[in-house]
């Protein structure tokens, strides 16, 4: 009998890309072979891109600083609509669309520029423009719609009509194999009924693309969001982004034309899949933005600030604070910038270089801002408008830490994505030996998988002994930032014998063994970001001299040190023994510890249940049609 875990693994890899046919910095990482010629010199934009992507960043610069007041949509947790019109009169809801089809078509490296700059400013700003792009309508659309469905819908979204994306449900997260939403053919149409949790831009859209059961499998739509039998039942307030118009909709008897759905059916997952693999880099976009804030605000507070005879900035305690802040910007910006321009240039697979970028800048992110909260003090934990009204700068940090941490949940959280990465990571181990340790799998099975696990591993292991990262003169045109490359190098082939080892230990079982596979993808992550910040630090050179140097150099330290640290902790660690407690604790052993306390919760179930049907006058936030 299938267990409900086999059922929704299956799911999960029938939506995978099973196949490589373009390289992947990341997968030749986590092989221990470090490919520094897909990355070095990065890819650039032809001149005439470069030109139209400035020339957009001037233009919505000015619009924020003279149109837009982010303290207003702090405080009524409303986005105005002049500044929704106005976004769209510059072109800024059509900024990944091409111009054949009204939109701007700017490159994906201005795209996350924009969103960078737009999120210094206001991140929930941001988060209604990256939502109706990255995740909506548009990008499923131009990826794998007909040509007819994007000539009808990419022209209304480029104008500003705003769209939403409508996958989980109140008990459907990271296991679409969940999903209970369903779309049944009747004739011409499909009928949806379901309710979806979450919904992003959901309140206010025009346009909704709905993941629905067909049968067995999963299966994308666009949908109008004014037709009958559609409601938006509750507008859901969070700690943070305070102005996004994120919901819950109930679809009951929801008749889509067939000509809406994208692709075929049963793509749904993959759909999404593919549409999150550039899609995911709008993510670690908006925290590049933050932490480049978070850089400017360090900077003058630590000068500002005077405690003991010197400015807080001089004393070593602070001091670590302002280079890790700074240095870390750097080099998020650095893998941002890089990645985005190997999506542009469109010759390499970068679902684990994007994947990375989405989980670095989103952990890093929220560490750069918790510092500068730590730093500021009394002052980081106050509000912008109390400060403002005692006579201070009036600086949101506080606002900041809170909108970012949405980010190591959304687009998957950092758990799923530590495992996403770590499926890919291992993909050539499985590909030659999968059928091993599958139980499944017969003994002639076996037997073949043997014998392509023995020739690969033949071939591959004898590559991790040796490699350029133990010559003195090699990667000599990075200058002082060569040993750190020389460094990345090693490094690779020390991660992939882990890995391996790793497999040769719990075989089977490694899949389990969570606590070990999100180092083994953290260390990646490192490596990954003292690449780019070394790429970028020697291009950079070229206008600044040292300076970007300087940088790197002590980003590269930091997280080297990081790295090792991780390294330590892949042997020598409590994950059985916190697994243990953890089943002990859920189990009720330690209730006791529990008297004492008095639980402000309020009463209702853990989760909602989906009542069949169209919703009652009373639950109603808002009915659409």
């Amino acid at each position: 009998m299938t267990t409900d875990y086999a059922k929704a693994r299956e799911v999960a890899e029938q939506a995978r890309e099973t196949e490589w046919t373009r390289p992947s910095f990341g997968r030749q990482l986590f092989l221990g072979d470090f490919r520094l010629d897909l990355v070095h010199p990065a890819p650039r934009l032809s001149e005439e891109e470069v030109k139209k992507g400035d020339h957009f960043l001037r233009v919505l610069r000015t619009f924020l600083q003279e149109k837009v007041d982010p303290a207003l949509i702090e405080r009524t947790a409303v986005i105005p609509d002049e500044v929704i019109k106005g976004l769209a009169a510059i072109g800024a809801f059509g900024m990944t669309i091409e111009e054949e089809y009204g939109g701007l078509g700017l490159s994906h490296l201005y795209y996350c520029r924009a969103l960078a700059l737009v999120t210094s400013c206001s991140p929930a700003l941001s988060a209604l423009l990256s939502a109706h792009q990255s995740i909506g309508v548009p990008q499923p659309v131009r990826l794998f719609g007909t040509e007819e469905q994007k000539r009808r819908f990419l022209p209304r979204c480029a104008r500003g009509e705003i769209s939403a994306f409508l996958l989980t449900e109140p008990d459907v997260g990271s296991d679409p194999a969940r999903l209970s939403t369903t779309a049944v053919r009747d004739g011409d149409d499909y009928v949806i009924n379901g309710v979806k949790l979450w919904t992003t831009n959901g309140v206010v859209a025009d346009l909704l693309v709905v993941m629905a059961r067909t049968g067995a499998k999963i299966s994308a739509f666009v949908v109008e969001a004014d037709a009958p039998g559609i409601t938006v039942e509750h507008r859901n307030a969070f700690m943070g982004l305070r102005g996004i118009e994120n919901g819950v909709t109930r679809l009951h008897q929801v008749r889509v034309p067939a000509e809406n759905l994208i692709g075929r059916e049963g793509q749904g997952l993959k759909i999404a899949l593919t549409t999150l693999n550039t899609g995911r880099l709008s993510l670690p976009a908006t925290c590049v933005g933050a932490a480049k804030w978070a850089t400017k605000i360090a900077r003058e507070w630590g000068r500002a600030r005077v405690q003991w005879g010197r400015p807080v900035g001089e004393h070593e305690a602070v001091a670590r604070k302002v280079a890790f802040i700074s240095a870390t910007a750097y080099a998020m910006e650095a893998v941002v910038d890089l990645v985005g321009r190997l999506a542009d240039d469109e010759h390499n697979d970068i679902r684990i270089e994007a994947a990375l970028a989405k989980l670095y800048g989103s952990e890093m992110g929220w560490q750069v801002m918790d510092e500068l909260v730590q730093m500021r003090g009394g002052r980081g934990y106050e509000t912008a408008e109390s400060l403002h009204a005692r006579g201070e700068r009036g600086v949101p940090v506080e606002q900041m830490l809170r909108d970012l941490r949405i980010n190591r949940i959304f687009e998957g959280s950092t758990e799923i994505m530590h495992l996403l990465i770590a499926r890919e990571a291992v993909d050539a181990h499985l590909s030659v030996a999968g059928e091993l340790i599958d139980p499944k799998a017969d003994l002639r099975a076996k037997g073949r998988a043997a014998t392509r696990a023995g020739a690969f591993y033949a071939r591959w292991l004898p590559g991790l002994v040796t490699g350029p990262g133990q010559m003195p003169t090699s990667y000599a045109e990075f200058g002082p930032l060569a040993r750190h490359l020389r460094y990345v190098e090693r490094t690779s082939r020390k991660l992939a014998r882990s890995t391996f080892y790793g497999m040769s230990r719990w075989q089977g079982r490694l899949e389990h063994r969570q606590g070990f596979l999100a180092r083994i993808v953290d260390i990646g992550a490192e490596l990954l970001a003292i690449t780019a910040v070394c790429v970028r630090a020697q291009e950079d050179s070229a206008e600044f001299g040292l300076k970007p140097y300087e940088l790197a150099d002590t980003f590269c330290h930091q997280a080297r040190a990081r790295a090792e640290a991780l390294f330590d902790r892949l042997w020598e660690n409590t994950d059985a023994q916190d697994v243990r407690l953890a089943r002990r604790v859920l189990d009720g052993r330690y209730t006791f510890m529990e008297e004492g306390i008095v639980d402000p919760s309020l009463e209702g179930p853990w989760i909602a249940s989906q009542r069949t049907g169209p919703a009652t006058f009373d639950d109603v936030h808002r009915r659409i049609g």
